[in-house]
Order: C-alpha cells, then sequence, then structure tokens
C-alpha cells in the first residue's frame, strides 16, 4: 500500500472522473463514472488507478507505457463507449496505438504480434509464429499441426476404461465445461494421459486448475472410480483454489501457511495487505486504518464503511435502519431490504438458522416465511444471482468473505493443528464433529470464548495422545467438563464414569484432610472397603446414578462430621461411650442421623467402637397424602394436553402410572423401548410392559423427535431416550424434576401413590419384576397397602375357570 494522495483517498472514482473529464468532451461525466465503476470494483483498484491518473494525467493523452494496466483497460473502455480525445493504448514494443493490448510485468502492455515471439516449429524447422505446442511442449506453427493422435479419443478411451459409470459423451461435456479453448483441452487430456493417478489419488498434483474443474465435472456426472482430491495437508475434500510447492492445497491450509504477526496488532493471521513500509496487515487493521476510513455522511465521522448508498457512504452505526414489518416474521422491528427478496428483514431473521421448507436442508434463512423459511438456493434457485463461499465454492451468499463453517473449519485449526494445520489422528472426529454442525455460528460462538480457547489450544500444542489423565491435569470446571462430553461423544475419549471419578477425587480430598492418622484409617476402611465396594458391585458396567452419588456423600460427611465431634470433645470412636453419643443426639446442630447411625453401627461392627447403640426406624408405608384422584386427573391432563412437551409427558406418565423414579427415567435408552406393529412395550426390570395405546402414542412421537439440547457433537445415534444438555449424556435427574414440577406434577408424592395403589392390585414378585423394584421393597409396600398375595391368586383361579373350554 502506496502513499496515496488525500483526493485520492476520499473520492477516487470522483477523481478519475475529473480527470478524464478535462480530456474527454465527448463523455458526461455521469457515463465516465459508470464505465469506471462497472470495470474496477474494489476499493484498492479504484485508488491506484486514481493515484495513477493523479501522478500523470498525460497518460489519457499518449496512453503509453508503462502504466499500471488498469490505465490500458480504462482506456479501452472509454474507446469502447464513444470516446474521441482519450488515447489508445500503445503497445510498449512497436509503439502503435492498438484497440487491444495484454498485460506484461512491470506495467509494460503491448499487442499481441509483439508479445507472441516466433519460434523454431518442431514441424518445419522453420522460425513462424506459435500457434500451439504438441503433447511433448514443443511449438507449431499453422502449417504443422500436431499428428500424434487426438488426445481427446485418447483420453475418452482412456477415463471410460477407467470408470465404466461414464460414457464417451459425459467426458466430453466435463472437458468442455472444464476449459473452453481446444489448447486448453489437449493439454489437459495429454496430462490425464501421461498421469491416470490425478484423477483416483494424485489430483492435489493437477498442473492447471482446469484439471479440478474437471474432476468436478466427472464426479457429477456419475464418476465411481474419478474421486475429488483432499487438500495434501488438512486431508479435507474440498476446493483446492491455491499453489503451494507444487501442490494444490485449500484456502484454509493457505491461510495458515501464510500467516504472519500483524505490524499492529500482532494477531498471527493471513496478512490481507502491507503498509507503506512493507510490514504486514491482517484483515481488521486494514478496515480499521486510517487510509481506509471516510467519512459517514449520517454522523460526519470518519469510521470503517458499512455501505454505500446514493447519498454517500455510512458506518455500522449509521447504517439505515427503519421501524418496518418485517417479510419473514412479521413483527414491527428495526428492518433492513434485503437484496434477495427486496422485503424488509430484521436483525433477528438475518441471523436466523432453520430447516429450509424447500429441500429441508438447515441453513441461514434467506427468504420465505418464520413459518416455512426457505435457504438462499431455494428462495432465488438462479445460480448467477449468488456468490459462492470463496474457501468451499459450495454456500450460496451475496458476501465475497468465507462462509461460517469455513470460518470454523480454519479457527479450528489454528486451535488444535499444528504448523501445517493438520490434526492429529485422534482427534480428527472431534474436528469433523464441530466443522459438521447444524449450527455453525454456535459452534464458532463456543470456541471463541477464552477458557474454550485456551483449553483447546493446550490439547492442541500437547504432543501426547489425549487422554482423561490429561485432561485431569488442565483446570476444571463446567467449561472442561462439557469439553470432554464432546470429546466422548465424538469417539476422541472413551467413554467414563465422570461421576464416580469425581466422588472419588472427592472422597479422597475429605480422607486426606483428616489429621489425626486413626480417625483417617477408620473414615478410609469405612468409605472405601464399605460404600465404593458396594457402589461398584452394584452398578456393575453401568455408570453412577446422582441419587447414588448423593447417598454416598451423605454417609461420608456424616461420618466426618461425627469423627469431628469427637475430635473437638478430646474423644474417639474407642472412647466415645452411649452417654456421649446421646449427648451428640441433643445437640441442636444435629444432621444426617440415618447415615450417622449406621456409621456408628459400622464401627461397633469392625470394632473401632464398643458399647454403642444407635437405633433405627423400620420404614413402615408413605408418610405423605395417598391421593388417587389427583393421580388420575394428572394422567388425563398428559395424555390429552397437546400444548406441554412430549418428554415432560412420558416422564410425567411413567412416573404416575408405573411408579417409576426419576433416576430410572433419565436413564431409558432407546433399546428399553420394543416396538413389534402396533405394540409398544417398555423394560424396567426384567419383564417387558405393553403401554396402552395413548402413551404408545406419545412413545413413539419420543423416539421420532428426541433431541437435546447440545449443538455440538451430538451423535445421531445417541441411546437415550431422554437426551441432556451435554452430548452423548441423558437429561439430569434434576432438569427431569424441575420439568415435572412446572407442569404441576410432585415427583415424591405422585410416585408414592402410584406405588401404593400398585403394589394393592399385584402381588410383591410380579411388581419387582414389572417396575424394576428390588423384591424386599415390593413386599413392604404390599404390607403398607394392605395387598394380599391370597386374593390375587383366588381371583387367577376363578379367571381361569370362567375361561370357555377350547
Amino acid at each position: 500500500m502506496t502513499e496515496n494522495s488525500e483526493e485520492v483517498l476520499a473520492d477516487p472514482v470522483g477523481t478519475i472522473v475529473r480527470l478524464v473529464s478535462n480530456v474527454e468532451k465527448h463523455l458526461d461525466a455521469d457515463r465516465v463514472r459508470d464505465i469506471v465503476c462497472n470495470l474496477v470494483r474494489s476499493r484498492a483498484g479504484r485508488r491506484n488507478l486514481a493515484q495513477a491518473l493523479h501522478d500523470n494525467p498525460s497518460l489519457l493523452r499518449t496512453g503509453k507505457p508503462p502504466a499500471p494496466f488498469r490505465v490500458a483497460k480504462l482506456l479501452m473502455a472509454l474507446r469502447e463507449a464513444g470516446a474521441r480525445d482519450t488515447a489508445l493504448p500503445h503497445c510498449g514494443e512497436c509503439g502503435r496505438p492498438r484497440p487491444y493490448v495484454g498485460s506484461r510485468s512491470g506495467g509494460r502492455w503491448g499487442c499481441s504480434p509483439c508479445f507472441d515471439k516466433p519460434a523454431v516449429c518442431a514441424g518445419c524447422h522453420q522460425q513462424r509464429r506459435v500457434v500451439r505446442r504438441d503433447r511433448h511442449g514443443q511449438p507449431r506453427c499453422a502449417k504443422c499441426p500436431d499428428t500424434d493422435g487426438d488426445p481427446v479419443k485418447e483420453l475418452t478411451q482412456l477415463i471410460t476404461g477407467l470408470d465404466p459409470a461414464l460414457d464417451a459423451n459425459t467426458v466430453r461435456t466435463a472437458l468442455e465445461r472444464a476449459t473452453k479453448r481446444p489448447a486448453g483441452q489437449y493439454r489437459l487430456a495429454w496430462a490425464v494421459i501421461e498421469r491416470p493417478e490425478l484423477l483416483t489419488s494424485a489430483g492435489h498434483e493437477a498442473p492447471t486448475p482446469a484439471m479440478l474443474r474437471f474432476i468436478s465435472e466427472l464426479v457429477a456426472g456419475g464418476a465411481t472410480t474419478v474421486v475429488k482430491p483432499a487438500c495434501p495437508r488438512c486431508h479435507g475434500v474440498k476446493a483446492l483454489s491455491k499453489l503451494l510447492d507444487g501442490q494444490r492445497i485449500c484456502r484454509a491450509c493457505f491461510a495458515k501457511h501464510a500467516a504472519v504477526p500483524c505490524a499492529r496488532c500482532g494477531a498471527v493471521r493471513e496478512p490481507a495487505t502491507r503498509d507503506a513500509a512493507g510490514q504486514p496487515l491482517c484483515p481488521t487493521c486494514l478496515i480499521r486504518d486510517p487510509v481506509n476510513l471516510e467519512v459517514c455522511v449520517g454522523c460526519g465521522r470518519r469510521r470503517p464503511v458499512a455501505v454505500r448508498l446514493a447519498d454517500g457512504v455510512r458506518c455500522p452505526s449509521c447504517r439505515p435502519k427503519e421501524i418496518q414489518e418485517c417479510g419473514h416474521c412479521g413483527r414491527t422491528a428495526p428492518c433492513e431490504v434485503s437484496r434477495a427478496t427486496g422485503q424488509p428483514w430484521c436483525e433477528r431473521c438475518q441471523q436466523r438458522w432453520a430447516t429450509c421448507n424447500g429441500c429441508g436442508t438447515v441453513a441461514q434463512a434467506r427468504g420465505g416465511s418464520f413459518e416455512e423459511p426457505l435457504c438462499a438456493k431455494c428462495t432465488n434457485p438462479d445460480p448467477d444471482f449468488w456468490g459462492r463461499c470463496p474457501v468451499c465454492q459450495t454456500t450460496w451468499q451475496l458476501s465475497p468473505r468465507a462462509c461460517q463453517r469455513c470460518v470454523l473449519d480454519q479457527r479450528i485449526r489454528g486451535l488444535l493443528g499444528n504448523d501445517t494445520g493438520t490434526i492429529a489422528p485422534e482427534l480428527v472426529p472431534f474436528h469433523e464433529a464441530l466443522t459438521s454442525a447444524e449450527r455453525p455460528d454456535v459452534a464458532l460462538a463456543w470456541i471463541s470464548r477464552p477458557k474454550v480457547q485456551d483449553l483447546l489450544e493446550c490439547i492442541g500444542r500437547d504432543e501426547r495422545r489425549v487422554t482423561h489423565d490429561i485432561l485431569d491435569d488442565l483446570p476444571s470446571g463446567k467449561v472442561l467438563a462439557h469439553l470432554r462430553s464432546v470429546l466422548v461423544a465424538t469417539g476422541a475419549l472413551t467413554p467414563r464414569d465422570e461421576r464416580l471419578v469425581a466422588l472419588e477425587k472427592w472422597i479422597t480430598e475429605t480422607v486426606q484432610a483428616r489429621t489425626d492418622l486413626t480417625a483417617r484409617r477408620i473414615l478410609h476402611g469405612y468409605v472405601v472397603w464399605h460404600h465404593l465396594r458396594r457402589l461398584r458391585r452394584r452398578i456393575g458396567d453401568q455408570h453412577t446414578t446422582q441419587l447414588q452419588d448423593i447417598n454416598v456423600r451423605c454417609h461420608v460427611t456424616a461420618a466426618d462430621n461425627f469423627l469431628t465431634w469427637l475430635a473437638a470433645q478430646g474423644l474417639t470412636l474407642g472412647t466415645c461411650t452411649q452417654a456421649d453419643l446421646e449427648r451428640w443426639m441433643t445437640d441442636p446442630a444435629f444432621t444426617y442421623r440415618d447415615e450417622t447411625g449406621h456409621f456408628v453401627r459400622w464401627s461397633v461392627q469392625h470394632r473401632h467402637a464398643h458399647g454403642l447403640t444407635f437405633g433405627t426406624v423400620r420404614w413402615t408405608g408413605p408418610q405423605g397424602t395417598i391421593d388417587s384422584e389427583k393421580r388420575w386427573a394428572d394422567a388425563r391432563r398428559l395424555l390429552n394436553d397437546d400444548t406441554l412437551p412430549t418428554a415432560d409427558r412420558v416422564a410425567g406418565l411413567l412416573l404416575i402410572l408405573y411408579a417409576q423414579k426419576i433416576s430410572t427415567i433419565s436413564q431409558l435408552a432407546v433399546d428399553d423401548v420394543n416396538i413389534t406393529g402396533e405394540t409398544v412395550a417398555i423394560t424396567f426390570g426384567t419383564s417387558p410392559v405393553v403401554l396402552p395405546m395413548p402413551l404408545a402414542t406419545l412413545v413413539r412421537e419420543l423416539l421420532a423427535n428426541r433431541r437435546g439440547k447440545a449443538k455440538i457433537g451430538t451423535p445421531d445415534d445417541g441411546p437415550w431416550l431422554f437426551p441432556g444438555g451435554q452430548p452423548g449424556r441423558p437429561l439430569s435427574d434434576s432438569q427431569i424434576g424441575l420439568r415435572l414440577h412446572k407442569i404441576g406434577i410432585r415427583p415424591q408424592q405422585d410416585r408414592s401413590t402410584a406405588l401404593f395403589t400398585l403394589a394393592a392390585e399385584l402381588p410383591a414378585a410380579i411388581l419387582a419384576r414389572m417396575l424394576g423394584v428390588h423384591i424386599q421393597v415390593a413386599v413392604q409396600w404390599q404390607k403398607a397397602s394392605g395387598g394380599d398375595w391370597a386374593a390375587y391368586a383366588a381371583d387367577v383361579s376363578n379367571r381361569a375357570r370362567k375361561a370357555p373350554a377350547p
């Protein structure tokens, strides 16, 4: 970026129009302005052209190089529009004015006869003008065509033999679309004939970009053996628009390779330009550079340009937004006019991602209505109306910037990749999950958080394979927990019982906090050899539930509190008497009665304490109100109220009708539901339970539409019937409880009512087998409800006698 005059910086187009109008009298200023604006569209190009004419206005009369080639293009465009006073561009070699000239480095443009130097023809060996070159790169004149076979025919035979899914017409059509000129078609054909692997595995070594277009056309035509080449650095199948070290690479990897520290902000990014001293500037600093600021007609300040209107430029703050009715969602809000539909649309609709009502893809809504949104391709199917993302060449958009998904890919490679942008093999599934997220804007917002960036950079810099132990060394918190769940859900990490790991860590800290070695040894034995061993035996291959975790923590806290009280009184378990124990029980701060009693009884059993007794209260039945009328009223409401979420209705009905605990409902998997024809059965215990039709319909609907709130790393084949907020994990017990409370369900009271009613109607064995409760629990509930096995057996016997004979 050279030093420009103030006039050129402020109004480059106006400077060009003024200088041209001083010379040309046959074109008005508006016509000259249109020619300049259509000829040079970039701000930098207009400034360069204006500066060249400002420094040497005689170029408009002489047309002689050296000068930027934009000057020659301007002279040719003016003469084509009817100018008479401006000169034609002159050839830099022969000095003659020519209606068309070509560009050369150094600003010395020229005509074709001067540019096309004669050479010795490989056929006649005479010094002649070169018309084409043969397959060996030797020049040929017009009288000596290449007779060494038809390269297009050889190419067609080679490809149809390599890929039987393609025919000759498809190959010729793909070749014509890849390059129009016969010379280019011949060069492409010779390259493929010499190296057929360019079509299958070495496409990144294509000698020309036309080869990549040819491969894409063949794949679009139905090729099965011919494949699009992957980037040799990141191994992603995407547009290979850059050439580096003889290989075609993607735009993101080239940006990673070209990244240098910005001379102003220090950010390591691909430079967008260079300042007058040749120092690199990142895109952000380029926009904020004082040279590129313009006076906003709204506020009068020099600021970055957000939009150019007929009355002048506007900054982001003064970008015109009128209070209108949005043409998409219908609400009244500050709106802009959409270039795609011509209708006003609000900022919320501009940022909205939705499922397209036309093609079913998830993309940014660019048309349609709020209820029936349309993507860009379905809003205007004309491919010439839209531009393409410069990186992937796939996304249809009006902006010349990279699409959000490509920006996301570049950001992730900058955090997880090495110097070449290559990501470790074990992190490739994690990278694919992030870049293929349904909402790339959500993924971008997530990785833009400082804590997430720090964690990803730590993982990317660590040369060791990512494991749970490496993550355990990082600062703990919700961000790390969510990142771990994403890594597990994407397959980068093996599943682990995080609740059990956290419990073990907490237990270790609690035990180590005791300074008395004897008390520490007793607490360690009670926690590790009693509770943890029993917990591991009970869960088996399953993960620890929230209730199991809370139960162990309460017992450990109770034991630790009691030992602390004994130490404060100058006592130990061995010297504690029954009077001391009863004195502690009368303390106003007395907590965890049942858990402390368990610890005391365990201590006596293992001879850590002597002569202590701590009575326990046997359960005699539910303490709350048994309200069967409310139970059936709630069931009818959940079955018939379509305004409630399906997941809440199913969870509430499983609790009310089948007395399921919230911890059991949260752990239900898709495999626990068996659908056979019109029958829907669900397994709580060892025997499946057939669901009645209204509830069966709701379960079918839940299976079809179940979806958690996790937007990143959520597997399509998640096992949970109630997926949660973290990828690959079910909805937590507390969240299910809160959601049921919001719709008027009281889980503890309603489950007691359901279990009381069922225990009165079914024997304990069937109750335990069908509902998944322990047989002793089922027996206790049957006794509390007054159920009678004999009555049930008699009823079954009567039904058997009344059954008709076969």
